[in-house]
């Protein structure tokens, strides 16, 4: 199975300045991620960054010697363009898997990177995939930080919404408050495969008006029909940094037990 993997890592942070390079058990939070992408068996692993002090933060434990970051354009709107970028500049052909791994995922398991890129290379009608799982609580399914989705029975996405879906009417006397139903409910996961042909539409693409509602960019590309596949996922998801108390947990998990146990650290 051959895929690249792109990680997007921006410098500036409104919460966390400088969040690539905090240190997390003794690196750099943007080298672990590099870390757990290698260790999916991506073929390449890239760090797309606006910032030198990143560039020079990451190297390859395959290949320590390797240059695995590029500099992009500190004017990119997203991470997504920031992967469309390092595509377009390295040459890849419009078939070549490439799975977006974002940048404060320290605990991002090898397993689901693979997954990722192997939903989408396993069906040629899709051009991006990306990953789901259970919601777990009515406050999460509740909570308009959290991403849901709801996908047909073939698997591909037919929704994505920082609202609870799907909606059950007889709660509907209490609007979204009186939602307590999730049974059903899948929280979308933030990492995406694309084949680089899907990657370059969805960039040359404006923000459509779904995206601009709900601020969810994967809108762009279900409002224009491109297909999206969801899988649910094999292992646990790992927990993400967009907060100091995150960076806090992130720092007892890599203190306590390593990022060895994914399932522990949802």
């Amino acid at each position: 199975m051959r895929f690249h993997v792109v990680i997007p890592s921006r410098y500036a942070s409104t919460r966390l300045p400088g969040k690539p390079l905090l240190d997390i058990g003794g690196r750099p939070m943007i080298q672990r991620v590099v870390e757990q992408a290698c260790a999916s068996g991506a073929e390449r692993v890239v760090v797309a960054t606006d910032d030198a002090r990143i560039a020079s933060a990451v190297h390859d434990p395959r290949d320590p010697g390797a240059v695995i970051a590029m500099l992009t354009d500190p004017q990119l709107p997203s991470g997504t363009d920031r992967v469309a970028a390092v595509a377009e500049a390295l040459g890849w052909d419009e078939g070549v898997v490439v799975v977006n791994v974002q940048g404060d995922e320290p605990f991002m398991p090898p397993a689901l990177i693979e997954q990722a890129a192997e939903l989408l290379l396993g069906d040629e009608s899709a051009g991006i995939a990306t990953l789901a799982t259970a919601v777990r609580s009515i406050d999460e399914f509740r909570d308009p930080n959290v991403v849901k989705v709801v996908a047909s029975d073939d698997g591909a996405a037919l929704y994505f919404s920082r609202a609870p879906i799907p909606y059950a009417r007889d709660d509907a006397a209490g609007a979204t408050s009186g939602q307590h139903g999730f049974a059903h409910s899948m929280r979308h996961i933030g990492i995406y495969a694309y084949r680089v042909a899907a990657l370059r539409r969805i960039t040359a693409l404006p923000p459509s008006s779904l995206e601009q509602c709900e601020m969810l960019e994967q809108l762009r590309a279900l409002q224009h029909g491109m297909r999206i596949l969801v899988g649910t996922c094999r292992v646990p998801p790992g927990a993400g940094v967009d907060t100091e108390s995150d960076l806090q947990r992130a720092r007892e998990i890599a203190g306590g037990q390593g990022v060895e146990s994914p399932g522990e650290i949802e």
